[in-house]
């Protein structure tokens, strides 16, 4: 009870603070935002023993608690389902989302929210020495790899990895893609790589660790490369179906983003880092917040 209303006064000092600094509350009290979120460990984790403790599932709360004026609704959903409300005329956010052309016909995008390590193709250590021709001064070439006529990359199905990715696997002959719609996707393309039913997996380092332990494969036994031609970093931010609501809402949220201590945020997606990334990542960190290009 007592936590309750401490959490009430929170609500209605915030709200104090927004009518003062000139924010009109416009939103009406019955207006319900939707967070879609899907599962994507490290930063959003669903289930486990570690359920609830990805970066993301410490940001979002923070984003609830300086929105008052909206009442909030968690729906998990997964690429697909999540992509098909955003277009919908519904009143949908996803606080973690990669910008691309084609989303921005239909979502409006946040300023800077986030900023994760980038995507990357992992091998297995033991097939090093093999994939030795498309290691070019310790990054990956992807472009060579999909031009091979025995290679097989394995990916999630509907994801964006980014534009410049997007596109290469976009003009990528089929049978050199192995894409995965399942729940698990991440852990079954880990299986088939096990299987020798493909020889690389392209996605983030930390999520394709925590899913390699899920499906008891030592970390140790694979080996990370940043794609050739690629920013190390990616920025991440909100996405909210772009209609009158998605719209008055990113301008909230744009507010509300300024005061998140991101500091706080930064330093729980660095807790999965292995140690090198990790230190490299903090290092960078202060950089990241400044003259952060518009989406």
């Amino acid at each position: 009870m007592a936590r309750r209303a401490r959490r009430l006064s929170r609500q209605l000092c915030l709200a104090m603070m927004m009518v003062s600094c000139g924010w009109p509350l416009l939103a009406n009290a019955e207006d319900t935002l939707i967070w879609l979120l899907r599962d994507l460990p490290p930063l959003t984790i669903f289930e486990g023993p570690q359920k609830g403790q990805g970066a993301l599932d410490e940001l979002l709360p923070m984003l609830k608690e300086r929105l008052p004026e909206y009442r909030h609704q968690i729906l998990h959903v997964n690429r697909a389902r999540g992509t098909q409300m955003l277009r919908e005329p519904s009143f949908t956010c996803d606080p973690s989302l990669l910008w691309t052309p084609e989303r921005a016909s239909y979502v409006v995008f946040s300023a800077q929210a986030f900023v994760v390590v980038s995507n990357g193709v992992m091998i297995r250590r033991s097939k090093e020495a093999a994939m030795a021709a498309y290691i070019v001064d310790g990054q990956f070439d992807l472009q060579a790899f999909l031009e091979a006529h025995n290679a097989r990359l394995g990916a999630i199905a509907e994801r964006s990895y980014g534009p410049a990715i997007d596109e290469r696997l976009k003009h990528a002959a089929p049978h050199r893609l192995a894409l995965h719609y399942g729940n698990d996707a991440l852990g079954s393309l880990l299986q088939m790589q096990r299987l020798g039913r493909l020889e690389a997996v392209l996605g983030y380092w930390t999520e394709i660790r925590y899913h390699a332990q899920q499906q008891g494969i030592d970390p140790q036994d694979l080996v990370f490369f940043p794609i050739k031609g690629s920013a190390p970093y990616q920025r991440t931010y909100i996405g909210c179906s772009d209609t009158a609501q998605g719209r008055q809402a990113i301008e909230r949220i744009n507010a509300v983003l300024r005061d998140i201590p991101q500091g706080q945020v930064q330093q729980s997606y660095a807790s999965w880092l292995d140690p090198v990334m990790r230190e490299r990542y903090l290092s960078d960190n202060p950089s990241f917040f400044q003259e952060a290009p518009a989406p």
